[in-house]
């Protein structure tokens, strides 16, 4: 195998240094499957995930192999881009309420909280930190005490109100993503929360809100949508499982068997040489 396309079977990230096409693909892939995971979770068509970071589904199988490595490599990335926002902001911002809300706002966009809970039981918390440089918690809690120590952070804010609202804030609006604003809206949300943390009798934020405004009427209809669609998913999912039920199946079954006597390669065995 060449060096630029070498992977490190634990932890799903390359051994050795790739040219500079390689890793653009790695890294569009990684995002690529980042996005998908967080909409269809981790058993998601690989073709997908291919088609969507604009290549050929071999060029996938030579950056991650197995599944497996394709999962810890989006876990390990996106922890990685955790650091690396964490300790700009830190270093970047004179202002550290400002370093908050700039890493806060960066963090929600890694979808944290709808990707990571998804790759939750496919590998241990060692596979993953071992291949992350540093740790984002240092720094987001190094931001958050400069902050208090300035009067800029109400004192009895803790490091987990801020991760944890992330997490939170990153988490899908029921309907499976139908909502199409759903990570403006995010972030609108996140800049209410934010100018919750100041302290009792600090000036009033000035910044207008970004994102969709949902007032009520829009809310009406953004509900209607979601139970309309959701409805009509679940209509869809019986008349499949009516139709796949064993008598059907079997028939089915037959059918295909007659007209496709080779199914071809399981799905997610990596294709041999072209």
């Amino acid at each position: 195998m060449s060096a630029d396309a070498e992977t490190d079977a634990l932890t799903g990230v390359p051994s050795h240094p790739m040219r500079a096409d390689a890793r653009r693909n790695r890294e569009q892939i990684l995002r690529a499957a980042r996005e998908v995971f967080a909409d269809q979770g981790p058993d998601a068509p690989l073709d997908e995930i291919a088609r969507r970071a604009g290549v050929g589904i071999a060029t996938l199988y030579r950056r991650f192999p197995h599944r497996a490595d394709l999962h810890r490599g989006v876990a390990i990335e996106v922890l990685t881009a955790l650091v690396e926002a964490a300790s700009r902001a830190a270093a970047e911002e004179d202002d550290p309420c400002l370093a908050l809300r700039r890493f806060m706002h960066a963090a929600l966009d890694f979808k944290i909280g709808s990707v990571m809970p998804s790759l939750l039981g496919r590998f241990t918390v060692d596979e993953i930190l071992d291949g992350v440089p540093g740790d984002a918690v240092d720094p987001i809690d190094a931001m958050l005490l400069r902050a208090q120590a300035q009067g800029l952070v109400r004192s009895d804010v803790v490091f987990g109100d801020i991760t944890l609202m992330i997490i939170r804030l990153t988490r899908p609006l029921p309907g499976g993503g139908l909502f199409a604003p759903d990570d403006a809206l995010a972030h609108r949300q996140l800049d209410v929360y934010i100018d919750g943390l100041r302290p009792t009798g600090s000036p009033r934020p000035t910044t207008p809100l970004g994102g969709p405004a949902v007032d009520a009427e829009a809310f009406k209809r953004i509900r209607e949508r979601v139970v309309d669609d959701a409805r009509e998913a679940h209509d869809v999912r019986e008349a499949r499982g009516a139709h796949d039920a064993p008598g059907a199946r079997g028939a089915h079954d037959a059918r295909e068997t007659r007209s496709d006597p080779d199914p071809g390669p399981d799905a997610d065995a990596a294709p041999g040489p072209a």
